[in-house]
């Protein structure tokens, strides 16, 4: 097995559900993380960032503790690790902050070790982590995933996004965790329910897939989710009924929220309207947000080179504001 004296990784944010594909659908988002991974004498964790403001530095930091099991699986034994990163994807907004961490962590670690597991076991192994293969799958692969998970193996199809697909992120200035959005939702739904929502998944895959964004607004409509999460973040229902009207293709909440996405044709002349009313719809309701314009990210998680003399301090600056 070739080991590499280190590897750095870099991994893009995702989103998931896109409305009615709960825990079936995510996208990659050009926000980033970057992972710095080395065999080090003793344990060393480096965060950088507002984003990393928190986390744990020692052998309880999540990405230790996912290189720990990739090291596992293979059989290897790699105790100590010099580990360092820098986030722009905010925590417990619903961006998949867990998941770049996760496949991150996973991607780099198996990179030390000469990548001996491929990307469908890593898959597998963050699936099983995360409890749903949509972030995960995103991050790992890039693009807009569908998948599906058994318990034990995930399967996904990736699709490329449509050039003219940009997306517009209202962050909220507050958390929310996946767990505290997951309490409450019902623990039964109605047949009719069901069929709303198997019905605009699939049409909602197949505008995306084949450039139909007359229907990507109908197909983005949700009953298993997104009512019932309303109550913990103000203004989404007001947004989700306008947004269309104001420029956007189709809107949802991104993950378990509380950050609002919309989808928007790159070619409309009134994003910047959109933009305000969404941000002054949320003001009205009492919240902060800040809006990101971001792409599709259809690269997955990315094995970068390491030129000796380049720190990874240096690396970030040159490809983010710090």
């Amino acid at each position: 097995m070739n080991r590499t004296k280190g590897v750095r990784i870099k991994v893009p944010a995702s989103t998931a559900n896109l409305g009615p594909g709960f825990d079936t659908l995510g996208m990659a988002l050009s926000l980033y993380s970057w992972v710095e991974m080395k065999e080090s004498e003793s344990t060393c964790i480096r965060l950088y960032g507002d984003n990393m403001k928190g986390l744990p530095k020692d052998k309880n930091n999540l990405m230790y503790r996912v290189a720990q099991l990739i090291f596992d699986e293979v059989g290897v034994s790699i105790p100590e690790l010099e580990i360092s990163m820098y986030s722009e994807v905010p925590l417990t907004r619903g961006l998949g902050s867990s998941a770049s961490a996760i496949v991150g962590g996973m991607v780099a670690a198996n990179a030390l070790i000469g990548s001996p597991l491929s990307n469908e076991k890593l898959f597998d192994m963050a699936t099983s982590l995360e409890g749903h293969p949509d972030n995960v799958g995103a991050s790992l692969f890039g693009g807009i995933i569908t998948a599906v998970w058994d318990g034990v193996h995930a399967d996904h199809i990736k699709l490329e996004p449509h050039a003219d697909l940009e997306v517009l992120v209202i962050i909220p200035d507050f958390q929310l965790s996946t767990s505290e959005a997951r309490q409450v939702l019902p623990s039964h739904i109605s047949r009719e329910d069901a069929v709303y929502n198997i019905s605009r998944s699939s049409l909602l895959v197949a505008a995306l897939s084949s450039g139909r964004f007359d229907l990507i607004g109908k197909a983005m409509s949700d009953r298993l989710h997104q009512p019932y999460r309303a109550s913990l973040v103000p203004g989404m229902v007001s947004i989700l009924e306008e947004a269309p009207n104001r420029g956007a293709l189709g809107v949802a909440l991104s993950g378990a929220g509380p950050t609002l996405l919309a989808i928007v044709d790159r070619q409309n002349l009134h994003k910047k309207d959109l933009e305000s009313y969404l941000l002054d719809t949320m003001k009205s309701y009492g919240i902060l947000a800040t809006a990101r314009w971001l792409n599709p990210s259809t690269e997955g998680a990315t094995n970068l080179a390491i030129v000796e003399s380049d720190l990874f301090v240096d690396l970030i600056k040159g490809e983010v504001e710090v």
